[in-house]
């Protein structure tokens, strides 16, 4: 199943690993482990924050998604169910406005 992981992340401890020189190498390892299809980073309500999109093959991956985020940079995670167009296509809707109109 297709997700979307919306990441806030607080300025600390972000802002002492920056000055580390060690945040990229975090970032890093996380989205090796991750291997996300595809990350966007931008702002939250003026934090730091990431759009992750990534294909979760069973709820029990839930935690190895979010632990990182929330273990290393103290990150808020939602998660978001998403489809494709051709997932959306092959959700039935006539069937369900039939039923349900």
């Amino acid at each position: 199943m297709r997700m979307l992981l919306d990441i806030s992340i607080p300025h600390e401890p972000f802002n002492s690993l920056v000055r580390a020189g060690t945040v990229g190498k975090k970032i890093k390892q996380i989205l090796d482990d991750l291997k996300p299809e595809a990350i966007y980073f931008s702002e939250y309500d003026g934090k730091r924050g990431a759009i992750v999109v990534v294909d979760l093959p069973e709820n029990s991956k839930i935690p190895a998604l979010a632990e990182p985020w929330f273990l290393t940079f103290n990150a808020d995670v939602k998660f978001r169910v998403a489809m494709t167009p051709e997932d959306l296509e092959s959700a039935g809707l006539e069937d369900l406005g039939k039923k349900w109109g």
